[in-house]
C-alpha cells in the first residue's frame, strides 16, 4: 500500500466529510490521518493521508472529483 496526502475541499455543510470518508473506504483506501485546515467561503479545506492498494492514486482521485462539491487541490505521495 502505498501512502498519499490529499488537499481537499469539500462543502462546509454536515455530512461532507462522512460521505467523502466513505468513498475513500469504498475504493479500498485506508484513511491514516486527517487535518482540518480551514472552513472559508462555505468549504472546508482538509488534509487527508490515505493508504490506498498499488501505486497510482488516480482512480481515487477521480472518484472524488467526482462527489458534488468536492475538489481535490493536490496529491503527494508521501510513502
Amino acid at each position: 500500500m502505498a501512502l498519499f496526502r490529499l488537499n481537499v475541499a469539500l462543502p462546509d455543510r454536515p455530512g461532507s466529510l462522512g460521505l467523502l470518508a466513505s468513498a475513500i473506504g469504498a475504493a479500498g483506501g485506508d484513511i491514516k490521518e486527517l487535518i482540518v485546515l480551514k472552513s472559508e467561503g462555505g468549504r472546508g479545506f482538509d488534509d487527508i493521508t490515505v493508504a490506498i492498494p498499488g501505486n497510482d492514486p488516480n482512480d481515487l482521485v477521480d472518484l472524488l472529483n467526482s462527489m458534488g462539491g468536492v475538489d481535490v487541490i493536490s496529491v503527494v505521495h508521501v510513502g
